[in-house]
């Protein structure tokens, strides 16, 4: 009777034994799929235990004791001689450990041996280094594998992003495919971070001329994005599972490809203000002068540099106070002061508590100086430093003209209220849309009355409206197949392609129009609206503010781009608004 996996008693001899012994073995085979067109390309070689072992506790009971490369060449020896080579079946990748491939029992002579005894052309073998340990003699290994490829043998790098796989191996042994770990493939559909990754992996690939293969697809919007970024091919449970026969063809994950809308794109939540801007961007080079410094020597290098806003009071290196200028000049001018104050220390005319901050903080950490009462620091600025030592000054007219720039350029990419994706990305979608084969709903959402509720509640409150707006229109939306944007203010963007689009938008409207009644205070609630001036400045009556959708169906290979598409959805809200209807639906022909 077989012994069952879970048995504490099979131990690592056992194990290796039976793996070793005939029919210890058999083959699976996992198809490797070229993304673009869902073609078989090839396949993985894997071994399955007759006695049901897990293989990593094959391989690892191998390592235990010594004998990793007797069981790898047995490994290899069972799928090359399962697989046939059958025409239309595409390469067979193999798996041989880096340490395997090093060991002097086991020399690339004898995978040589290995192949010529199968009779196989080595053109149609990938050797898959399947990386478990740190490679520390890179040479050691390169010399087996040019053996292999003398051979027509053809290499790829497994497991890349797990940890040992690294850029030294990529860049060293120059493999021709390199295998994208499952870490992070998996959920990249949902994950900005992985997406980011993955794409400065394609941009390295295309530099050194290698093919990448995304291993473990196992959710279906995964494999779609992976397609739509270019990766070449893939391997997983999406497209198909190993099997004891190749498979080749993969029918159903190509039909469910086919019929799949354009993915959208995970985007992050990025800060309002870029972390990368640090304050030592914004230094000026400034004298300073120490605790004992007299004010008629103050005064002297003011009157130097003309254009010196402050000097920083320095006790040793270290700052500890911040003489403004203009402070200092209209005080020093009265009439006497040099008299009374010119002998005296500068510490007479300092602030003690200076903003200061390290050369290399983030400028979105001052922030909280730009949102504090204390607003000192427009005039006298702030002091910087390195290591705690006195390095320049800043100017708070300079952090604010940072920080407006930043806040301007975010906002192309990224709301910095609601932190959804901003006029860029929507322009990018949707061009990917257009240049896609399906239908889309280009959605176009906005408040009526909102400019009177917000001048009438203030801005606080105008905030939590645009936020309740957003957070109903995120729960109504499939992140997978639709893109919600943020123009601005309260205009919102959704382009969207699940097909009961129109129930989701109608649902939409009535949560968000429920719900709003909350913020409005109940004297307001009970007369149906408020009383406030119109844009003209004349008195006026408004009812409670509710949600308006205008949508524009785009038809499959329309020749508008996004500016016209954008204009019509604008045109359908307004419309919707004119008509005083919720929604209104128009459709956009090519």
């Amino acid at each position: 009777m077989a012994a069952a996996v879970s048995d504490p008693l099979l131990s690592p001899k056992a194990i290796v034994e039976a793996a070793l012994a005939p029919g210890g073995l058999f083959p699976v085979y996992q198809p490797v799929v070229r993304l673009a067109d869902m073609v078989v390309t090839g396949h993985e070689g894997l071994v399955r235990s007759a006695l049901g072992v897990p293989p990593p506790r094959i391989f690892d009971a191998a390592r235990q004791l010594g004998r990793l490369v007797e069981v790898e060449l047995q490994a290899a020896r069972t799928v090359i001689g399962g697989y046939g080579f059958a025409a239309g079946a595409g390469r067979l990748l193999v798996n041989l450990s880096s340490s395997a491939l090093m060991d002097p029992e086991l020399r690339a002579s004898q995978v040589v041996e290995l192949i010529d005894r199968a009779g196989v052309d080595g053109s149609r073998l990938i050797v898959e280094i399947s990386e478990r340990d740190v490679v520390e003699d890179i040479d050691a290994l390169a010399g087996p594998l040019r053996q292999l490829r003398a051979r027509g043998v053809r290499i790829a790098l497994d497991d890349f992003g797990s940890g040992h796989s690294n850029f030294s191996l990529w860049q060293a042994l120059g493999p021709e495919y390199v295998k994208l770990d499952r870490s992070i493939v998996h959920g990249v559909s949902q994950s900005s971070r992985q997406l980011a990754i993955i794409r400065a992996l394609m941009q390295v690939a295309e530099e050194f001329s290698t093919d990448l293969v995304a291993e473990g697809i196992e959710d279906e919007a995964d494999l779609a994005l992976l397609r739509d970024l270019g990766i070449r091919c893939g391997q997983g449970y999406a497209l198909a599972r190993p099997a004891r026969e190749p498979r080749h063809d993969v029918p159903e994950a190509r039909e469910r490809m086919r019929a799949w809308p354009v993915p959208v794109l995970p985007s992050s939540s990025p800060s309002i203000v870029a972390r990368e801007v640090l304050v030592a961007n914004l230094l000026i080079d400034s004298p300073a002068v120490g605790l004992d410094t007299r004010n008629l020597e103050v005064n002297a290098l003011f009157r130097k540099h003309g254009g010196l806003h402050a000097l920083a009071v320095l006790d040793g290196e270290r700052p500890v106070g911040l003489i403004n200028r203009r402070v200092f000049m209209e005080r020093f001018g009265q009439p006497f002061a040099r008299e009374i104050f010119g002998a005296k220390p500068c510490t007479e005319f300092m602030h003690a508590n200076p903003v200061v901050c390290e050369a290399d903080t983030p400028v979105s950490a001052l922030l909280d100086v730009l949102r504090g009462e204390d607003q000192r620091y427009l005039s006298d600025g702030f002091v910087i430093t390195r290591n705690g030592r006195y390095a320049g000054l800043g100017t708070g007219e300079a952090l604010v003209r940072r920080v407006s720039e930043l806040r301007i350029e975010a906002a192309r990419y990224a709301n910095p209220l609601t932190f959804l994706p901003g006029n860029i990305p929507i322009t990018v979608h949707l061009e990917r849309l257009v240049a896609g084969a399906l239908p889309f709903a280009a959605c176009y959402a906005d408040l009526n009355h909102f400019k009177p509720f917000n001048d009438q509640y203030g801005y606080f409150r105008g905030d939590a409206m645009i936020k309740l707006l957003a957070d109903v229109l995120k729960r109504h939306v499939d992140p997978r197949f639709d893109f919600l944007g943020h123009v601005g203010g309260d205009d919102f963007v959704l382009l969207f392609q699940s097909q009961d689009w129109r129930e989701r938008c109608h649902a939409i409207i009535a949560e968000f129009d429920r719900a709003a009644r909350g913020l409005f205070d109940a004297e307001d609630l009970a007369r149906g609206g408020i009383e406030a001036e119109d844009r003209l400045g004349n008195p006026c009556f408004f009812p409670i503010t509710t949600l308006v959708i205008g949508a524009v169906v785009v038809a499959p290979g329309v020749a508008h781009g996004p500016e016209a598409i954008a204009t019509a959805s604008a045109l359908a809200k307004r419309k919707a608004k004119s008509r005083q209807q919720a929604f209104f639906e128009m459709r956009l022909e090519a």
